[in-house]
């Protein structure tokens, strides 16, 4: 048996946050912690509300802080979480709609702010797709396969404090993402658009961003290479 002690929130109960705890039999229970949200909703809670759709790590919606460390519930195991009761709350530092969903508005209009899609003047060659070499397309590995779960800006204490103005960890690698793009020719634009004391330079290396990553990716990393790229402009 196993007590999972969930963050309860309803808005238009107009009643304050709550903790419940439910018990459930493991061996009655598949492993991930999303397999215990998903049958103390269908068996005991129907009113449980949380977010989630691939159950395989790829759509990056059923993102959560477990046990105080953010994961995506999909593919975090029960067995994996220390011993004694898993205490499940939304992901730190967000206004939540309800119960284990955060609002995501903010995040996603500051995603539209870096303008993530290829931006090219030149003409495509022979009315073909742009091609790239090995080497080139290489440079993306570990840019690319970023989900947008939030895990990482959330857990960055720099985000915490001034994300009305700072970017935070996911974003800018999603910037660095087309910096670091061959076929893009808006380099010097994307850069301007960084150009400022708090979208890029709140970045202090923490690194809990790397840390929490179901992705195993390195934010940090690319906000270094953002800013190398930003200097050597300057020279």
């Amino acid at each position: 048996m196993r007590k999972f002690k969930i963050y309860r929130y309803d808005p238009d109960s107009g009643e304050n946050p709550r903790y419940d705890t439910f018990e459930l039999d493991l061996d009655q229970t598949g492993p991930m912690v999303l397999d215990a949200l998903i049958k103390i909703k269908n068996e005991i809670d129907p009113t449980l509300t949380f977010r989630r759709s691939c159950r395989e790590g790829i759509c990056g919606s059923c993102s959560m802080n477990m046990n105080g460390k953010n994961g995506l519930a999909c593919t975090t195991a029960i067995e994996d979480l220390k011993s004694g009761e898993v205490r499940i709350t939304p992901l730190p530092h967000m206004d939540v709609i309800k119960d284990l969903v955060p609002d995501f508005t903010h995040f996603y209009a500051q995603y539209a702010s870096i303008r993530p899609w290829l931006q090219a003047v030149t003409p495509t060659p022979s009315g073909k797709e742009r091609l790239q070499s090995p080497e080139q397309r290489e440079k993306l590995d570990g840019l690319y396969e970023c989900i947008l779960c939030a895990c990482c800006s959330t857990s960055c204490p720099s985000y915490w404090w001034n994300s009305d103005k700072f970017l935070g960890p996911a974003i800018l690698l999603q910037a660095y993402r087309w910096l670091a793009d061959s076929r893009d020719e808006m380099t010097g634009e994307r850069l301007d658009a960084l150009e400022d004391p708090f979208r890029l330079y709140r970045c202090h290396t923490i690194m809990n961003c790397a840390n929490v990553c179901p992705k195993g990716l390195n934010p940090a990393k690319a906000i270094a290479e953002t800013k190398k790229m930003m200097a050597e402009r300057a020279i």
